[in-house]
């Protein structure tokens, strides 16, 4: 006699989009709300014409003493802050892109790669439209040892390589379901990051408060980004 089945044998409604998405109050998206909220603060502050006396201290520090034409170090050290700071230029961040939505994209993670390409788009939107906006100078203390077209805050280097990297660690990760990949993954773009927004300063084109606004909105776009499309995607893929 076949047994009855029981409300475990039958199979539920399958989980709306609203209740996978990722509530406010879990611990996980606690850093992004701080980073946002501190971006806004900063932001408001800067906008209103205000100036950090530290500012100008930390930039400074990174050139020879009484010769503010001159960056520390040798001429080889230079050349390679350069190259660390093309990398968050729109070429090099437009090739990491590239690359990693066709990985994903030919790995069958097409909803990742379509995220993606949309979190990396819609910041460099807003990047611009909030330089337009805000309208900050670039620092005129030293001399720019690298070429600037727009205005100063937010670093559009740090925010923009913040949430192209951090994007592709979390998709990632997201993909390969290995905690091991997504930390490495992880690792590998803060070293980035990080590079990458002291070389503007080490390159005088920005304040340091440029750099740590642009990393906080990155921080802020980045793990909220992942949090929803990227887990939304990966959780619409086929098993």
């Amino acid at each position: 006699m076949k047994p009855a089945s029981t409300s475990h044998d039958m199979p539920g409604p399958r989980p709306s989009l609203a209740s996978r998405a990722p509530s406010l109050l879990q611990p996980h998206l606690a850093l992004p709300i701080l980073a946002a909220l501190a971006f806004l603060a900063l932001a408001a502050v800067i906008s209103t014409g205000h100036h950090f006396g530290f500012d100008r201290t930390l930039i400074l520090l990174l050139r020879e003493p009484g010769d503010p034409t001159t960056p520390l170090g040798p001429a080889w050290l230079q050349e390679a802050v350069r190259d660390m700071t093309a990398l968050g230029s729109f070429v090099g961040l437009f090739f990491m892109t590239t690359a990693a939505a066709l990985a994903l994209w030919l790995c069958g993670h097409r909803p990742l790669a379509i995220g993606l390409v949309i979190s990396v788009l819609s910041a460099l939107v807003v990047s611009n439209g909030l330089k337009i906006a805000i309208g900050r100078d670039r620092p005129d203390i030293v001399t720019h040892e690298a070429l600037t077209f727009t205005a100063s805050f937010p670093s559009g280097h740090a925010f923009l390589s913040t949430v192209t990297m951090l994007s592709i660690a979390g998709f990632i990760g997201l993909s390969s379901k290995r905690a091991d990949i997504a930390r490495l993954c992880l690792v590998l773009a803060w070293v980035m990051i990080v590079l990458i927004g002291l070389s503007r300063l080490y390159l005088g084109v920005h304040w340091p408060t440029d750099v740590l606004g642009g990393w906080l909105l990155g921080v802020a776009w980045a793990s909220l980004v992942t949090a929803w499309i990227g887990r939304w995607a990966a959780s619409s893929e086929p098993a």
